[in-house]
């Protein structure tokens, strides 16, 4: 089992609706139907093949104080939506589920009744941050966070520059093997570039590099008279995009 998302159009409530429509519409001319504008009808996005939609989850984020401002409660909104769905497809079946959370809990409405309710795109992406707020929590060491673009020294983030970062990402994503000043060039440096170093220029930038780096200055290992290689440490964590990097082999 599956869940896949509906694009919509915008919608309008139901009394709007009814109020819109007249009691009996007369025949459009063609010339009106041509003119007439039309809305494309919702479609339904990432059903994997071998599969069927065999209806929806709509998630409505709302508390009761939320709906007696409204001059409503979650009771009425469930029963409305229930009737509303027996006027469009009398022989749907519905089924509604109230969302609990802990009495404070912060976050958007909606997006504490998708967590609450098993969503899995919600429930990965909670992992997901909660996996980030315990390795930002880590005690000490590097942290070399591709995803963000950021370093992180002893839970200090470090002021790189975007190329500095460029050289330190290219050398990580190919840890343990021994990049030559000329690759680096021709991979970080374009001929649309102001100002292409040369290889003495690239022993510059890497300087720069280990300083900002500080007690870890060791990861960039120069080999010499080659180029320069990123050994892992015990110390030392690489967080890496949700999605593969091009870059990575």
């Amino acid at each position: 089992m599956s869940l896949a998302t509906i694009d919509t159009a915008p919608t309008f409530s139901p009394a709007r609706r009814l109020a819109a429509a007249p009691a009996a519409a007369p025949a459009a001319s063609p010339a009106a139907a041509t003119e007439a504008p039309t809305t494309p009808a919702p479609r339904i996005r990432a059903v994997p093949n071998g599969t069927e939609a065999r209806g929806f989850v709509l998630y409505v984020g709302i508390d009761e104080a939320k709906a007696a401002a409204a001059g409503t409660d979650l009771g009425r909104i469930v029963e409305a939506l229930k009737r509303l769905t027996a006027e469009l497809a009398p022989t749907a079946e519905t089924y509604a589920a109230v969302a609990l959370a802990p009495e404070g809990a912060g976050g958007r409405d909606v997006d504490v009744v998708r967590l609450a309710l098993q969503d899995p795109a919600a429930i990965a992406k909670h992992r997901h941050v909660a996996d980030e707020e315990d390795e930002d929590r880590a005690s000490g060491g590097v942290v070399v966070d591709i995803s963000r673009k950021r370093l992180v020294l002893d839970n200090q983030p470090a002021a790189l520059t975007y190329k500095e970062f460029e050289l330190l990402q290219y050398l990580v994503l190919r840890e343990g093997r021994t990049i030559e000043r000329a690759e680096l060039i021709s991979s970080l440096w374009s001929a649309a570039d102001d100002e292409v170093p040369n290889e003495r220029t690239i022993d510059v930038h890497v300087r720069r590099l280990r300083a900002k780096l500080g007690r870890y200055e060791d990861i960039v290992r120069t080999v010499r008279g080659v180029g320069y290689r990123f050994d892992r440490h015990a110390d030392v964590s690489i967080r890496h995009a949700s999605a593969p990097s091009p870059d990575l082999f």
